[in-house]
């Protein structure tokens, strides 16, 4: 993993919201969950939602896929993993 990635995933996670979604989606397994329950489960509004979720798309953290009329969000388990990964072989040299 390029060091650029990491920080970038870090970063997105750094971020109380963002944060709040990427657990709840962890929880949700991979089943996922709709945009919509994301929405009430965290009280944010729907602008706010989508920001932080395409940032955190973008990081390579989320994906959406859509069913029918509903949208779905799922958390990028392997992204995470990567991430803490790094981490453990780049800066754990005990």
């Amino acid at each position: 993993m390029e060091q650029q990635l990491a920080v970038k995933r870090l970063a997105e996670l750094g971020h109380d919201t963002r944060m709040s979604v990427y657990r709840l989606l962890v929880r949700a397994g991979n089943n996922g969950l709709p945009v919509g329950d994301v929405q009430e489960r965290l009280e944010v509004s729907g602008p706010t939602l989508s920001h932080h979720i395409h940032r955190l798309i973008n990081a390579g953290l989320v994906r959406q896929e859509r069913d029918g009329r509903t949208l779905y969000c799922y958390a990028e388990l392997d992204a995470l993993r990567d991430v803490v990964g790094f981490l453990e072989a780049e800066s754990c040299t005990l």
